[in-house]
């Protein structure tokens, strides 16, 4: 079965805060089907969520939104048993998000071994930055389904696999109701709650902070430019463009979501130069919330405010913005949550690890990157005396060189120098000839080499981390559903003992 190997990522988890805070019923339409269970104890007296949230993606983007939403439940069951009352994991899925590049695309490791990529047909240059919610799956979603269907080998957990995914990403429905849909089904069981964060009963909800954040616009960015200064100054760049006159907030419109500018008598769309005085942007956000969204910096501080959150589950680049957005919790009156780094890690095949135990290496020596490893592999396959013949005539040469150097010495010193570039030459053709021979060794030794070229595949896909390129139903396609399950108890044990650990030095 598969192993799970953990990576750094970020620091250690740290113990929430306690916070007061209730679950409010208005959203309850909001919330998915599937965790209809975990969904009830929100509105237990007292219960409190760990959040984390992702963009929609394409059969459920890449592995670290599992990560991610596993991570919230092992947080929210060490926080339940340590504090005795309920803490439901709530998945935020931000269907408002824009990024159709990066949603459309999807990647599993074929039958070969090689890496396929699946993508939907690109968005015009010219086209709406549609929000994710309103971007319909075209009919070559099919395609794509059939793709990854021939990748998987003929078995009942590639049959629920397909069966799961061709129940959500139909044509005809939306990226962000296929994205919510199959993870709510998956994480339900688990307990994960899902919320559609681009529902009407969220956005009614989260008006009154949008309105506000467009009220204190130019005061909001100040505080974020003289924060992004600071963590600048200490190493700590958060890579999101603040200090430049935009709101927070985006509005939707003709030419899809669009970023309001602030404006000394209201605000101005980026793109469409819709203008908007105070009177008519406070109306519009009164009768019409749903054409709103919060913008990445934002939404952490909407999600504390309609949620009784006290920890929010985060990936590096996350942690680097949450940091940033600190400064907005305060004026706006929310308080704030904890942010703590995901867990991050590699699932390692059956046939990976029978590969690295035959090399004799580990995930690490993958991890790494580079071909060391392939190099160390082929000389340790060659003739015994490879190494040492070469080490030898190497030791010889300069210990023949050194001699004649002398005597070119004596009797002209000017020849001294030329020696020892011949010596020089003579190393070079001989690194040549060790280089020809490792080649020649190389292809002797092709199917061991394109084993471990597999093995890296399916750690390092593209020379990139696993959980950012590959997608969950590549392994359930192959293991079933329980490699949720084990997943999941693998990070309910991590977490557990990193809490542990922190309370132990606190």
């Amino acid at each position: 079965m598969l192993r799970f190997v953990d990576t750094p990522l970020g620091s250690a988890p740290v113990m929430p805060v306690r916070r007061s805070g209730r679950w409010d019923p208005a959203l309850d339409p909001a919330i998915l089907p599937g965790a209809e269970i975990a969904a009830r104890r929100l509105t237990v007296p007292g219960a409190l969520a760990v959040t984390t949230g992702q963009q929609p993606g394409l059969f459920t983007g890449p592995l670290y939104t599992f990560h991610k939403a596993l991570s919230a439940r092992a947080l929210a069951l060490a926080l339940e048993a340590a504090w005795e009352r309920p803490v439901v994991p709530i998945f935020w899925v931000a269907g408002d998000d824009h990024d159709y590049a990066e949603a459309s695309v999807t990647h599993w490791i074929g039958m070969d071994g090689a890496l396929v990529e699946g993508a939907l047909p690109p968005r015009a240059a010219d086209a709406p930055l549609r929000p994710m919610y309103q971007e319909i799956l075209p009919p070559a979603v099919n395609d794509l389904l059939e793709g990854l269907e021939r990748g998987l080998p003929a078995s009942a957990a590639r049959d629920a696999t397909m069966a799961w995914l061709r129940r959500h990403y139909v044509p005809g429905a939306s990226l962000a109701g296929a994205f919510g849909g199959a993870l709510a089904q998956a994480l339900g069981q688990l307990g994960v709650v899902c919320l559609d964060a681009s529902h009407p009963a969220v956005k009614r909800a989260q008006a009154p902070w949008i309105l506000e954040a467009l009220r204190q616009g130019q005061a909001l960015d100040r505080r974020l430019a003289e924060r992004s200064s600071a963590m600048k100054a200490a190493d700590r760049d958060p890579d999101v463009p603040v200090g430049e006159g935009a709101s927070l907030v985006f509005l939707e419109g003709v030419g899809g979501r669009d970023r309001l500018l602030l404006q000394p008598d209201g605000v101005l769309s980026r793109r469409s130069n819709q203008r908007l005085s105070w009177t008519a942007l406070e109306s519009a956000v009164a009768s019409d919330p749903e054409r709103f969204s919060p913008n990445v910096l934002l939404r952490p501080v909407i999600e504390s405010a309609l949620l009784p959150t006290v920890a929010y589950i985060a990936g590096p680049a996350e942690l680097q913005y949450l940091d940033l957005a600190d400064c907005l919790y305060e004026p706006l009156e929310v308080t704030p949550q904890r942010p703590i780094a995901r867990w991050s890690g590699v699932l390692v095949e059956p046939r990976v690890s029978r590969t690295l135990e035959k090399f004799g290496a580990g995930v690490e020596d993958l991890l790494r990157g580079g071909r060391e490893l392939e190099a160390r592999i082929i000389r340790a396959t060659a003739p015994a005396d490879f190494g040492p013949s070469f080490a030898d005539l190497r030791a010889a040469l300069e210990a023949g060189f050194a001699r004649v150097a002398k005597v070119a010495a004596e009797i002209d010193p000017t020849l001294e120098k030329p020696a020892q570039s011949t010596l020089g030459g003579a190393l070079n053709s001989i690194t040549e000839l060790e280089k020809r021979l490792l080649q020649a060794q190389k292809r002797r030794q092709g199917e061991l080499t394109s084993q471990l070229e597999r093995a890296r595949t399916a750690i390092l896909p593209d020379g990139r981390p696993q959980e950012r390129m590959l997608g969950m139903a590549a392994f359930t396609g192959r293991y079933g559903f329980e490699v949720l399950d084990l997943l999941a108890e693998h990070l309910d044990a991590w977490f557990r003992t990193a809490l542990e650990g922190a309370r132990s030095t606190a």
